[in-house]
């Protein structure tokens, strides 16, 4: 009731358990903090917190118009509804070295558990689109860096992504990754891997975690959690997967309505008013208000 019942610091230490651990892990892209509450009910083991997903669901693209305070107070609301680890797209992390160490700064107070940085220029473009353009390595090298040392809480993860796959070939990137692990990255995300085998080389290459990314519509192949554990990926996020899930239907329930005059054929499909209390726990808000309200001040001067 009335958020999470963890501190921060105790689910950044579950977030370096569960990369330290020996099964793979699921982290769901959270739209809003109710998707994050029903994640965990779910019983996933983190929240992924989607620039991708968020822009969209400002009206926007994924082209980095969404600015750092925007999406640092996106992060804290679903990061205090959830007892789960909360991980966050941190774009290429809102300018240069001080403001890369701003960021980490700004997430660890939201509460968030660890976050991503990417070696795109500016304006950087969704992962899985062409055109992407990299900065060298010694430039991402000063972000990773600089996040690092901005670090307050030492339990909060920062992974470095690369989205040089599509520019510079395999090879390219997979030394790209060593050199940013070697700046200080606790994870790797590589963007956009063509094929298992590409995913395998990365996990043999580095001494961290990989992740992946299994969005739909994109560069890679949709894969189970089994076949990615078989080639040594820690992680997999999910990032815009709600947001096409909730807009597939928002879509066809409107026009459902527009045609029908009615939600009536809908219901099925919906929430319960009794599920939705549920995953917001409105009973034991109510007992809060009950037991403050009955508060009595006898004997009390």
């Amino acid at each position: 009731m009335l958020g999470a019942t963890t501190t921060p610091a105790e689910r950044r230490v579950r977030f370096r358990e569960l990369l330290a651990g020996d099964e793979i892990v699921q982290f769901p892209g959270a739209i809003n903090p109710i998707n994050a509450q029903i994640i965990e009910q779910i019983g996933f083991e983190g929240v992924y917190i989607s620039g991708g997903a968020f822009s969209a669901a400002m009206g926007v693209p994924d082209i980095g118009l969404t600015t750092l305070t925007e999406v640092a107070d996106h992060g804290r609301a679903i990061a205090r509804v959830t007892n789960l680890p909360t991980f966050i797209d941190a774009d290429t992390g809102w300018g240069e070295a001080m403001n890369v160490a701003r960021t980490v700064q700004e997430f660890e107070d939201a509460g968030i558990s660890g976050m991503h940085l990417e070696d795109q220029v500016n304006p950087k473009r969704c992962g899985h689109l062409d055109g992407k353009e990299v900065v060298t390595t010694v430039e991402m090298n000063k972000r990773i860096a600089a996040a690092v040392k901005g670090r307050r809480d030492e339990n909060f993860v920062i992974c470095a992504r690369t989205d040089s796959r599509a520019g510079e070939g395999l090879n390219a990137a997979i030394d790209r990754a060593k050199a940013y692990v070697d700046a200080g990255a606790d994870m790797i995300f590589p963007e956009a891997m063509r094929d298992l085998g590409e995913f395998e080389r990365f996990a043999a290459s580095v001494d961290v975690p990989i992740l992946a990314n299994m969005t739909e519509f994109g560069k890679s192949e949709l894969f189970t959690t089994e076949q990615l554990a078989n080639v040594g990926v820690k992680l997999v996020i999910y990032p815009v997967t709600t947001l096409r899930i909730a807009m597939g239907a928002i879509k066809s329930g409107l026009q459902t309505i527009r045609d029908k005059g009615t939600q009536v054929d809908l219901l099925e499909g919906m929430q319960t008013r009794a599920d939705l209390y549920d995953t917001i726990d409105y009973a034991a808000y109510n007992d809060f208000d009950a037991a403050v309200f009955n508060f009595s001040q006898e004997g009390h001067q």
